[in-house]
């Protein structure tokens, strides 16, 4: 899952979205370097790729792509179930997306020493452009997808994948709300077993 989902699925809790935003920035056992929440977040975060990386519905929305995509599939499907996140918001919190970002942005700022460096850098670019809210929109998701692509070096044609989510639209959405259902479970069930690992 890509940025929204993980931030959602750490149910309100600040220290545990922010280590799950930052999770792929920590390596190994170095979160355990930072505080009991964060490190919790962490592990979240660990758990949700498992879950999505063996999840067969997941691996169906991989199918779905063009093969010129290669390895870069899983993160592909990462941003458009993030999309679909972002556009069916209302499904799943009364919040509205803007007020849930910049609520997360005051808190990113407000825990700004947590963060390793990259994600420093990283934020900037994210609370000045909103990346969260523009999730919503699929000219968004082509924005987000063009940048990854220039990342990459253009070996994974990342660019071009905003063509199989507009021709597939339906399928993918179809997809993540199937999956999205299960993986909720599994986070909060998940999320609750750190808890009481971390209480013992």
């Amino acid at each position: 899952m890509n940025y929204l989902a993980h931030i959602y699925l750490s149910e309100d809790q600040e220290l545990i979205r922010i280590g799950n935003f930052m999770a792929d920035h920590v390596k190994g056992s170095r979160y355990k370097t930072y505080p009991t929440e964060v490190q919790k977040g962490i592990l979240l975060h660990r758990k949700i790729d498992w879950f999505t990386d063996q999840n067969e519905i997941a691996r169906k929305s991989k199918r779905r792509l063009h093969d010129r995509y290669g390895l870069y599939r899983g993160v592909i499907i990462d941003i458009f179930y993030d999309h679909m996140l972002a556009a069916n918001w209302a499904d799943y919190s009364a919040v509205p997306l803007h007020e849930y970002a910049a609520l997360f942005y005051r808190s990113l700022e407000a825990n700004e020493d947590l963060l390793p460096e990259k994600v420093k850098y990283m934020t900037e670019y994210m609370i000045q452009n909103d990346w969260l809210t523009s999730y919503a929109d699929p000219e968004g998701i082509r924005q987000v997808l063009t940048g990854m692509n220039r990342r990459t070096g253009g070996h994974g044609k990342m660019d071009r994948a905003i063509e199989d989510l507009l021709e597939h639209y339906e399928d993918f959405e179809l997809d993540f709300r199937h999956f999205f259902k299960k993986l909720r479970t599994f986070s909060s069930q998940n999320l609750q077993e750190l808890h009481e690992q971390f209480s013992n």
